[in-house]
């Protein structure tokens, strides 16, 4: 004998199960809008990057800077901290005698200045297509004894 309520109970199991699924569709379709509006970003960034054209000169726009391993190990031994590297960047003298603009693959530029704690600085970019490498962090009126990699070549950077 069938109970007069189980149509009801099926309806309503019906029902959360139909609540259960459109939660799960919501879900799923937030990530999906997450994703494409990164896409979407992306997009637009490397446009702008396109636009940019980064074969005229030294950029000195710090969103493209890295730091090789030789660079940050100098910077720790010489103290000179990336807020300092990132002032050089932007403010920093260019020294054409010290640069190689015609290197291959990438165009070398040396910038000199006088960060805020008194280091007199030369820092040693390479310049290519989207990244703004820093090679070399050097102070000029000082020795610091460094052990850093590329050491070997210790005097081909001063």
């Amino acid at each position: 004998m069938r109970s007069k309520k189980a149509p009801f109970i099926f309806l309503a199991l019906l029902a959360i199960l139909s609540i259960i699924l459109l939660k799960v569709k919501e879900k799923r379709d937030q990530g999906t809008d997450i994703v494409k509006k990164e896409i979407v970003n992306k997009t637009k960034s490397i446009s702008k990057i396109k636009d940019v054209d980064r074969d005229r000169g030294f950029d000195r726009r710090i969103s493209y800077i890295e730091y090789s391993v030789h660079a940050k190990c100098r910077m720790s031994c010489r103290q000179i901290a990336q807020a300092e590297v990132e002032e050089m960047m932007e403010a920093g003298k260019l020294n054409y005698k010290k640069s190689d603009v015609k290197a291959t693959p990438c165009p070398v530029y040396s910038v000199e200045g006088v960060t805020k704690d008194g280091q007199h600085v030369r820092i040693v970019f390479g310049q290519c297509d989207f990244k703004t490498k820093v090679i070399t962090v050097i102070d000029l009126e000082k020795d610091w004894a460094c052990d850093c990699p590329g050491d070997d070549r210790k005097y081909k950077n001063n």
